[in-house]
């Protein structure tokens, strides 16, 4: 390292992943300041704009999760603002923060995506739930995951196994956003692959092969050290391993989220990758896959965190 930056970190937010974004503040916070950084966690607020001008960071890192972070505002207010900061465009955040529209961006690039249906609160009031989820069972069958169209860490979403199941899990995934997307069910191998921009272009890290301890990979399950195994690398082949990494970069690249993206798939009996989700801002704490990939990488997590902070300055 040349010189110390003063660089502001960002967690906290009001979003229903408050308490997980700030595990992950405090966790970059930790490791740039060990790289010798001079770091200021702050909690965005009406006060934010304020702190930052008396501040004066030399680059603002957000680790925010939902919506304060992820949906792209806060985003293009720093860039509005001025700051050099660490993470997409605000547009790029947007396209990642809608499940639909990544899933349909990422699709028509090329990577396989499950059958699903969008619906919205107020088409289920209007048209009639009963009929609604006729149609979903038809379309999709009875075994379909439910997850709100945005927002991260699993809530919200459900696995269906039987039609009786449906109307609650629908319910669930209303209870934080006013659309959900019902996806067919994909069975396979969970992987999530963090994937990293630099001077040669973007680069998969090795794959986490995740494996909650109850099957399914909850909210608990991510965050609750002990409640999910993780193997780094993925235990999968060669070959699978590269087109896994393949079908991430191409995701990271249809949806423009330089400088690091953590994006979400399920592999098949097959060896075929499904795209699940991409994650514009991926979580950084104890528990998170791509601190663990990082480290599988063969680099020290501060030393990348401090890369990418002299990227964006740079940039």
């Amino acid at each position: 390292m040349s010189s110390s930056l003063n660089i502001a970190v960002l967690s906290g937010g009001i979003s229903h992943e408050r308490e997980v974004s700030l595990r992950s503040g405090r966790r970059v916070a930790d490791a740039l300041t060990a790289r010798g950084h001079h770091v200021t966690l702050l909690d965005p607020d009406a006060s934010l704009f304020t702190k930052l001008a008396d501040l004066k960071p030399d680059v603002v890192w957000p680790a925010l999760h939902g919506s304060s972070g992820e949906d792209g505002a806060l985003l293009g207010l720093l860039a509005a603002a001025g700051y050099t900061y660490v993470g997409p465009s605000a547009s790029a955040a947007r396209l990642a923060w809608s499940k639909p529209v990544s899933k349909t961006l990422v699709s028509r690039a090329g990577v396989a995506t499950a059958a699903s249906l969008t619906v919205a609160r107020e088409a289920f009031r209007e048209l009639g739930a009963g009929s609604v989820l006729e149609l979903i069972a038809s379309e999709l069958g009875n075994h379909v995951v439910v997850k709100p169209a945005s927002g991260g860490s699993s809530q919200g979403v459900s696995i269906v196994t039987a039609s009786e199941e449906l109307p609650r899990a629908m319910v669930d995934a209303f209870t934080y956003n006013d659309v959900a997307l019902v996806e067919k069910f994909i069975a396979g191998t969970e992987v999530a692959v963090t994937v990293v921009d630099g001077a040669a272009g973007a680069r998969a890290l090795p794959a986490v092969e995740i494996v909650p301890l109850d099957g399914v990979y909850s909210f608990e399950a991510r965050y609750n050290a002990g409640e999910t195994t993780f193997y780094v690398p993925a235990r999968l082949s060669d070959e699978i391993s590269a087109r896994i990494s393949a079908a991430a970069i191409t995701a990271h690249e249809t949806l423009g989220l330089s400088p690091m993206s953590r994006i979400d798939l399920i592999v098949d009996e097959t060896g075929e990758p499904w795209f699940l989700e991409a994650n514009a801002l991926p979580g950084l704490t104890e528990t998170s896959s791509a601190p663990l990939a990082i480290e599988a990488s063969g680099v020290e997590v501060g030393q990348l965190y401090e890369v990418l902070a002299l990227a964006a300055l740079n940039d």
